[in-house]
C-alpha cells in the first residue's frame, strides 16, 4: 500500500522507535501522506485487466468468497445503480464487518486505544479531502452529477482507506482481504460490491 513521506508533527515520535507502536504508527502516518499520490479512479468504466481480475479474485478468495464471478461496471450510471440494488449480499457485508472488528482488536494488543484512534481518524481525514474532490471531478468530467451517489462513492472509498489504515495497525500483511481491495483502488479502480455472487469493480 502506498505511503512514502515523513509525518510532520506524531504523537508515535515520543515512543520507542523498537516497539510495534512505534513502527505501525509511523506506517498509518506514512500511508494517509501517500493517497494523494494514488491514481484514483482513473480507470474506471474501462475493460478489465489480468491484473484487476487476479487482485478481485484474491481479495474475494480470502474474504471467503472464491466462487464469486468479477463482473465490470462501465459507466457511474450504472454504478449508482448498482449501489442502490437492495439485494446486497448480506454474508459479504457480514464477513468484511467481521474482519474490521477482528483487526481493531489486534491492533490494540500493540498500540494505546487513543493513538489508535487518532491514527484512523487521520487516515479518515486525508482520504476524505482526496476522495470528495476525485470523485467529483471524475463525474463532472463523465458528464454525470448526482450528488447523492458521489457523496456515497466517496464515502466508500474513505472506509476502504480506513480498513487498509487497519491492516497496517494490526500488522496483518499484504495478503489481507482489505489490502487486496485496497489494491484495486490503487490501480485506478472502485470495487463496488457484491450482489448475489457477482464481484462488480467499476
Amino acid at each position: 500500500m502506498t505511503g512514502d513521506d515523513t509525518d510532520e508533527e506524531t504523537d508515535e515520535e515520543t515512543l520507542d522507535p523498537d516497539l510495534p507502536e512505534y513502527q505501525r504508527l509511523t506506517a498509518m502516518a506514512k500511508f494517509a501522506l501517500g493517497l494523494n499520490k494514488i491514481p484514483w479512479l482513473s480507470r474506471v468504466g474501462r475493460p478489465l485487466s489480468q491484473e484487476d481480475l487476479e487482485f478481485a479474485e484474491a481479495y474475494l478468495s480470502a474474504l471467503g468468497f472464491p466462487g464469486s464471478h468479477v463482473s465490470a461496471v462501465e459507466t457511474w450510471e450504472e454504478a449508482a445503480v448498482f449501489a442502490e440494488n437492495p439485494d446486497w449480499n448480506t454474508e459479504w457485508w457480514e464477513a468484511e464487518e467481521q474482519l474490521r472488528a477482528g483487526l481493531i482488536t489486534q491492533a490494540a494488543e500493540d498500540i494505546d486505544e487513543a493513538d489508535l484512534t487518532n491514527a484512523l481518524n487521520h487516515i479518515a481525514g486525508q482520504a476524505a479531502g482526496v476522495a470528495t474532490e476525485l470523485v467529483s471531478g471524475a463525474a463532472i468530467d463523465a458528464g454525470y452529477d448526482d450528488d447523492e451517489f458521489l457523496t456515497a462513492a466517496a464515502g466508500a472509498m474513505v472506509a476502504a482507506c480506513y480498513a487498509a489504515g487497519l491492516v497496517l495497525a494490526a500488522n496483518a500483511g499484504e495478503d489481507h482481504p482489505f489490502a487486496l481491495k485496497f489494491r484495486l483502488l490503487e490501480t485506478g479502480r472502485f470495487p463496488l460490491g457484491v450482489i448475489g455472487t457477482t464481484f462488480s469493480l467499476f
